[in-house]
């Protein structure tokens, strides 16, 4: 779930939806409060806690943040989930 939704998150950076910036930073600031109340691995937390926040600003490190997450749950996700990742961390520069 945690992937899910920082992936609709990134999704409101790119060109094609392009959510105004205090649209993104009420969105991020309701994920990190979601986030907080998850039970994940240790080493994705960090990871989906900075693309929540990467969200808030330009699309640059939301894509280099997408990579960071896909690094960090590729041993969890099926390969068509890694792909989908990979093309919208594409999709934001990375």
């Amino acid at each position: 779930m945690a992937t899910l939704l920082t992936a609709r998150l990134a999704e409101g950076v790119t060109v094609d939806e392009g959510l105004p910036v205090a649209e993104r930073v009420s969105r991020a600031s309701a994920a990190k409060v979601w986030l907080a109340s998850m039970a994940l691995p240790a080493a994705t937390r960090v990871p989906f806690a900075r693309l929540i926040e990467a969200t808030t600003g330009a699309t640059s490190p939301v894509g280099a943040a997408v990579r960071a997450v896909i690094t960090a749950t590729e041993g969890y996700l099926d390969g068509a989930a890694v792909q989908e990742l990979d093309r919208l961390a594409r999709r934001l520069g990375a």
